[in-house]
C-alpha cells in the first residue's frame, strides 16, 4: 500500500474535484477504506461542506464495524475528523467543546498508533493531519503537534526514502513536503536543509522546488510558509476507480 495516503491532507489541490465525488461504495470491498472516505473528510476541510464531511463521519464508523482489518487506518480518519471539529470548535469560542474533541482526537491517533506502530496510512494521516491542523491548536499543544507529525513523517521516510525518486509526483512531493515542513517546525534547521536539497534534486520545475528554493534564499519565509499541497493528486481517486473496476 502506498504511504501516503494524505500528506498535508490535501491530496485534491482542485476544489472542483471534490464535486465530482460519487457516492462511496462502501460495500465494495475492492476499494481501500481511504479512497471510500477522504474525499467526504476533504470536502469539510477545504471547501466548508460539513454535509458531506458529516457523511465521512458516518462512514468511518460504518466501515469500523465492517472491516476490522483496517482498524489502525479507519481510527487514524476519525481521529483526524476529530482534529478538525475541536478546531472549529475553538475557532468558535467554545474551549470546553474544544478541550473534549481535541481528547478525542488524541485517543484515537494513540489507539491507531498503538494498532499500527509503523502501518503507512497511519503515518500519513496522524502526520498530514497535524500538518494542517497544528498551528490552528492552542499554543499549549501546538509543539506536541508538529512533533507528532515529525515523528510519523519520519516512519514514511523511513520507508519510502530509498525509492522516493519513483514515486508519483504528487506522492513524492507530499512526502518530501511532509518530513521538510515538519522538520522546520520541530527546530531541526540541519535536516531541513538536507530535505530541501532533496526537493530540488528530485522534484525540478514545480511548485515544491520553487518553494523550497524560496525557503534556502530566505529562511525567514519558512516559519509561516506551506510547502506542502503543490500539486493534484490522481490515483486512487474514488470516481476514477470505481470507473476502472467497472471497465474490468
Amino acid at each position: 500500500m502506498r504511504a501516503i495516503v494524505w500528506s498535508c491532507v490535501a491530496l485534491f489541490a482542485v476544489s472542483g474535484v471534490l464535486a465530482e465525488s460519487p457516492e462511496p461504495p462502501l460495500d465494495d470491498t475492492r476499494l481501500a477504506v481511504s479512497t471510500l472516505v477522504r474525499e467526504d473528510v476533504f470536502s469539510g476541510w477545504m471547501e466548508n461542506d460539513m454535509e458531506r464531511y458529516a457523511r465521512g463521519e458516518k462512514n468511518i464508523d460504518r466501515l469500523l464495524e465492517e472491516r476490522p482489518r483496517a482498524r489502525a487506518e479507519l481510527l487514524a480518519w476519525k481521529g483526524g475528523t476529530k482534529l478538525y471539529r475541536a478546531v472549529l470548535a475553538r475557532e468558535a469560542g467554545n474551549e470546553e467543546e474544544f478541550e473534549r474533541l481535541y481528547k478525542e482526537a488524541t485517543d484515537l491517533f494513540a489507539e491507531a498508533k498503538q494498532l499500527g506502530p509503523k502501518h503507512p496510512a497511519v503515518a500519513a494521516i496522524v502526520g498530514g493531519s497535524y500538518v494542517v491542523f497544528a498551528d490552528r491548536l492552542p499554543e499549549k499543544y501546538c509543539a506536541a503537534g508538529w512533533s507528532e507529525s515529525y515523528d510519523n513523517y519520519q516512519i514514511l521516510w523511513t520507508q519510502q526514502s530509498r525509492f522516493v525518486d519513483r514515486l508519483p509526483l504528487h506522492i513524492r512531493g507530499e512526502l518530501l513536503a511532509g518530513v521538510a515542513q515538519s522538520a522546520q517546525r520541530t527546530g531541526r534547521s540541519e535536516e531541513l536543509a538536507g530535505y530541501l536539497d532533496k526537493i530540488i534534486e528530485v522534484l525540478p520545475d514545480t511548485g515544491y522546488e520553487r518553494t523550497a528554493k524560496q525557503w534556502k534564499e530566505d529562511p525567514s519565509a519558512a516559519a509561516a510558509g506551506n510547502i506542502s499541497c503543490q500539486s493534484c493528486h490522481t490515483d486512487g481517486r474514488l470516481g476514477e476507480r470505481i470507473a476502472k473496476l467497472k471497465s474490468k
